[in-house]
């Protein structure tokens, strides 16, 4: 019994050790996501038409690096491929790049940076109307 009690209370620890760790440092602003190398963001109207922008800035000591910039778009009924911005070299460690886009009302879209290797990264979906 008390084995079985030490076991249950070491796995409970080592769970929330793991929240804990895991838990971010500040929290994440909306439309961003947090990669290894630094944070991806985009911005824009979702819902009608009008300039988007994603932005990556990169953390500290991180040296340049070219990337494409893009967004990917969904509706209830599908989710569309990747649309690109362009590319860019980081600067000072950021990049960013942007476009103009109609969104309709029932529209989300995410940012998307595609590193040197073609490795895609995204953050989470905004949709209109979430604030």
């Amino acid at each position: 019994m008390r084995r079985a009690l030490a076991v249950r209370a070491t796995g409970a620890c080592l769970a929330a050790g793991c929240l804990l760790v895991l838990a971010p440092v500040g929290a994440t602003p909306r439309g961003c996501g947090d990669l290894a190398g630094g944070r991806l963001c985009i911005e824009g109207p979702i819902g009608g038409a009008g300039g988007f922008t994603t932005r990556f800035t990169q953390y500290d000591g991180r040296p340049a690096v070219h990337v494409r910039l893009g967004y990917q778009r969904r509706d209830r009924r599908l989710t569309a491929f990747a649309g690109w911005f362009g590319a860019s070299t980081t600067t000072d460690g950021r990049a960013q790049l942007s476009g103009r886009l109609a969104t309709a009302s029932d529209e989300c879209i995410r940012g998307v940076l595609m590193d040197p290797r073609g490795k895609a990264y995204v953050t989470g979906w905004r949709c209109a109307g979430a604030r």
